[in-house]
């Protein structure tokens, strides 16, 4: 098991403080972690979040309904979206009453993607936690913001 004190070869002036680095040193193993993860399938993390919620709002979305639910407010939305239009995972659809309004819509490729990432994606780095201490953690963390 991990110790930041250790890890990062630090001490803190109080459990306060190194909550804190903590975090921000956990979040980046994280990203790391996702990263290495969606490499192979040719997708960022922010990627992927944007095919999840086209996959569960089951409908055309505005690019600002897609910011607003994301987990990483990324502000190059546009550029992302751009991307996985290029790769034929998310189309554009414009607005029939509104054509300046535009819509994004996850293609039958963006579904058979998140299908197969389904089957692989594993959070094997929780394996220690308990469902109850997976519950406590995220409730500390949401205690935070």
């Amino acid at each position: 098991m991990g110790d930041i004190s250790k890890d990062i070869q630090s001490k803190f002036p109080n459990n306060k403080v190194k909550a804190i680095i903590n975090i921000k040193y956990t979040a980046n193993w994280l990203n790391s972690k996702e990263n290495e993860f969606f490499n192979p399938y040719g997708i960022s993390p922010q990627q992927f979040n944007i095919l999840r919620i086209l996959r569960g709002a089951k409908a055309p979305m505005k690019v600002q309904e897609i910011k607003e639910r994301m987990i990483e407010r990324a502000p190059n939305l546009t550029r992302l979206t751009d991307k996985l239009c290029d790769k034929k995972l998310i189309e554009r659809v414009r607005c029939e009453h509104d054509r300046r309004v535009v819509y994004v819509n996850i293609s039958n490729e963006g579904l058979k993607l998140l299908s197969e990432i389904d089957k692989t994606i594993d959070y094997d780095f929780l394996e220690n936690f308990t469902e109850e201490e997976a519950l406590q953690l995220s409730n500390l963390l949401d205690k935070i913001r």
